[in-house]
């Protein structure tokens, strides 16, 4: 058999609370804002809450990725690389980067990994940072397995990461303007202001309204659940679920539900392995539909796909739960298969197609008592977006992680020992010096449930075995302070023994992709500056950041409304009704263009 792949799955963490939890609940690695500097500047994170964080992922042979992937202005630099030591002093694994400046500063030997903010869509450019010195790279949502596949076998070695869960941005990540240009906050300097989430009429050359008061740029969220084996198959390595801004419980159910999908393939795959230890045992169902979403997409994983778009709203459906079948007074009677609670909230789409909501105060079978009674039609679908019950289960400690441990308690001429193995192959063993005295009755069983009851500590026995040459007797206070004593020496030497990668950057200069970066290379420092110079690249602008440009392509999307009415030419053959270009219109009436770029399948969006 060839080498072993290992498969990570990445799950986010926003606070300590949500990166404990991700592990609990079988992360193999966690992604964390750093204090500054990372692209998601709502998310930003204590050092010494990362410490902690790390001390319990590296418990589980699990890694801790900090992510410092916003582009830095000239003066950040030096603070940025104070931040990188300390946060490599505290035992994080790798940073998850966008700025090349980065790799010009003073760098401990920690692992960088290349963020999707650096736009990895092309085998090149995936080379290219590998060449660099990358360890792992984060590849752009976009991508087809056909796609990530070729990217594979073109670049074997390369650790490739892939978003398999949650929100989508409707641009290329890195290539997103419009939050920049519309309201000084950058999307490449953590400051999104959700511009895509926004509603717009969208109109023709004419002035003739196509559509009107629709989210048109708005994205179903992501879920690749039934398409891992797939994806394992075409390259990837690591799955990422999206979600730094995300609260526990979402973390909670999301990481447990790939947990369990990444275990089933694991389990019946030899080629493969799990990139942390422990096993992880839930008090709940994780069901992917009970936490945030607008609605799921493979996206383009299987090709391009209408149903890719939430043009009604930006928030939250939940699950579908059957539709209205009749209005009393204060109570809807609902036919579907699935059960409400009280206290459950409920969302539908109204005939104009907008988002509206209750809460239930008491459900009776298939009758949902209400406080008001909304304005709902018969056989309106019920979405349930806040599942009472659920949250209530999530809402506890609803995981706990165990590592695999063999103890063999044995008498010896001084007295006994006790070695404990765990799943890992990490061994201690302590001695008991004291005087044999017989036992009167059978010792065996009752040695090895006392042994076997690691309460809370990290352990679980899965092999207790007593080798005695007679039947000795082992007071139960000596024997448990024993076990406790070797349980301490266990964590001890998991400690010592965890192995972190590194990875000493060193400078290269072999050709970049391009010989030219337009605003489109986000380069923002100096440092930045000379890393392209020095490969190869001869005409390097500033970042839109630094420097706007007029009529600069705001947004670079695959999502394609062209596409989305059926009038795409390539695809479709299908001809609009409407003379292009077409314009979408904000609420405050601001335009923005829309062109079509058929040749890379894109469709791009600039200010008027």
């Amino acid at each position: 058999m060839g080498k072993l792949r290992k498969i990570e799955l990445l799950a986010p963490a926003k606070n300590l609370e949500c990166g404990l939890e991700a592990i609990n609940h079988g992360a193999d690695a966690v992604y964390i804002g750093a204090p500054k500097f990372g692209a998601r500047s709502a998310a930003g994170n204590s050092l010494d809450d990362i410490q902690t964080l790390v001390k319990h992922a590296h418990l589980y042979n699990a890694r801790i990725y900090v992510t410092v992937n916003t582009i830095l202005k000239e003066e950040e630099l030096l603070e940025t690389e104070k931040m990188i030591w300390e946060l490599y002093g505290m035992g994080v694994d790798a940073l998850i980067v966008q700025d090349m400046g980065i790799t010009g500063l003073n760098l401990p030997p920690i692992p960088l990994h290349a963020s999707t903010q650096t736009d990895n869509r092309t085998s090149d450019k995936v080379k290219f940072l590998a060449n660099a010195g990358f360890r792992q790279v984060v590849l752009a949502r976009e991508l087809s397995l056909k796609e990530i596949d070729r990217i594979h076998r073109e670049n074997p070695d390369v650790a490739l990461e892939a978003f398999v869960h949650g929100a989508l941005c409707v641009s290329y990540s890195g290539q997103c303007y419009v939050s920049e240009a519309c309201f000084g906050r950058s999307a490449n300097r953590g400051e999104c202001a959700q511009f895509c989430r926004l509603s717009f009429n969208m109109v023709d050359a004419d002035n003739q309204v196509m559509v009107s008061n629709k989210h048109l740029l708005s994205l179903k969220d992501m879920n690749q659940s039934n398409q891992l084996e797939a994806l394992i198959d075409a390259g990837v390595s690591s799955f990422k679920i999206e979600g730094r801004l995300k609260d526990v419980s979402y973390v909670k159910n999301v990481t447990a539900a790939y947990r369990q999908k990444l275990d089933e393939i694991l389990n019946r795959r030899p080629d493969l392995i799990k990139a942390s230890s422990g096993t992880c045992y839930f008090d709940f169902k994780p069901q992917l539909d009970k936490s945030f979403s607008r609605g799921f997409t493979h996206y383009f994983v299987n090709g391009r796909d209408r149903d890719i778009a939430s043009f009604d709203t930006p928030k939250s459906l939940g699950e579908e739960m059957g539709t209205v079948k009749e209005i009393r007074g204060n109570y809807l009677t609902v036919a579907g298969l699935k059960s409400f609670n009280n206290g459950d909230g409920v969302c539908y789409l109204d005939e104009k197609g907008t988002l509206q909501g209750f809460r239930i105060n008491r459900v009776d079978g298939n009758k949902l008592f209400l406080q008001e009674m909304p304005e709902i039609k018969q056989r309106t679908v019920l979405y349930r977006n806040y599942d009472q019950e659920f949250e209530k289960i999530l809402s506890r400690e609803s995981a706990k992680r165990k590592i695999a441990v063999e103890l063999l308690f044995e008498d010896h001429a001084f007295g006994f020992s006790l070695t404990l193995t765990d799943e890992d192959r990490n061994l201690v063993t302590l001695a008991l010096p004291r005087d044999k005295e017989l036992a009167r009755s059978p010792q065996t069983k009752n040695l090895e449930e006392q042994l076997a009851k690691l309460g809370n500590t990290p352990f679980e026995a899965i092999k207790v075995e007593v080798r005695f040459s007679d039947n000795w007797f082992i007071p139960v206070s000596a024997l448990a302070d024993l076990r406790r004593k070797a349980v301490d020496e266990l964590l001890t030497l998991r400690s010592i023994n965890y192995k972190r990668e590194v990875a000493v950057w060193k400078s290269t200069s072999h050709a970049y992709p391009q010989t030219e970066l337009t605003y489109l290379g986000n380069v923002m420092n100096s440092k930045a500056h000379s890393f392209y110079a020095a490969h190869g690249v001869k005409n390097i602008a500033p970042a839109f950041e630094k420097q706007p440009v007029e009529d600069a392509v705001l947004m670079f999307c695959k999502h394609c409304l062209r596409f989305s009415m059926g009038w795409c030419p390539v695809h479709q053959k299908g001809r609009s009704p409407y003379k292009e270009p077409y314009y979408l219109v904000s609420s405050d009436g601001k335009r923005f263009r829309l062109s079509f770029d058929c040749k890379n399948c894109q469709m791009k969006v600039s200010a008027v």
